[in-house]
């Protein structure tokens, strides 16, 4: 595959995560909102995109696919059990966050500098958003002063979930960039 192919699939790969971000954004204002099974498609949607870009990957091809194989996994649990008790359904996000935080920036020490720092960035964001959930701080707070009164725990996923893909989104853009500007080290 040509490296001006494998860049703008990656940019594609980006960007569209990034729109599942913006639509998980706006899930807790849509009317008939499905809960936990629209965060399950979202996540395992991410995911195979992940997993797809990170197959185009050169450097850290085994530990971007197992950071999208992680997002899909935790999508085809909430699919599979869709749950409205909030410990599982808590733990289960918790988990997907912290094991991608882990894969990511593991996968970052063997990175160039810019995708090192967006790698970073999306690893602290997933860290970030797992303490918030462990300590109990609600992002539902900001949803329900924006969206009005919805479910608050699956508004709060969707919050997170939309702060994560625009995070993973951006550094597959930043992977695209550097594919262009050097295509024989966008990983280095």
């Amino acid at each position: 595959m040509s490296d001006k192919k494998r860049a703008a699939l990656l940019a594609g790969a980006g960007l569209a995560i990034m729109a599942l971000g913006a639509a998980a954004a706006l899930l807790p204002a849509a009317d008939g909102f499905l809960g936990s099974a629209v965060i399950g498609v979202a996540l395992l949607l991410a995911g195979i995109v992940e997993m797809f870009a990170g197959s185009l990957r050169r450097e850290v091809k085994p530990y971007a696919i197992a950071a999208g194989a992680a997002t899909a996994l935790a999508g085809l649990l909430f699919l599979v059990n869709p749950t409205t008790h909030f410990f599982p359904t808590v733990t289960l996000v918790i988990a997907w966050l912290l094991i991608r935080s882990l894969i990511l920036i593991y996968a970052s020490r063997h990175t160039g500098d810019g995708v090192r720092t967006w790698m970073s960035l999306s690893a602290g964001m997933d860290f970030l958003l797992a303490m918030l959930l462990i300590t109990g701080l609600s992002i539902a707070t900001i949803v329900i002063s924006l969206f009005g009164p919805t479910q608050p725990l699956i508004a709060s996923f969707s919050w997170v979930l939309a702060a994560s893909f625009f995070v993973t989104g951006s550094l597959l853009l930043e992977v695209a960039s550097c594919e262009i500007e050097s295509p024989s080290s966008s990983d280095k």
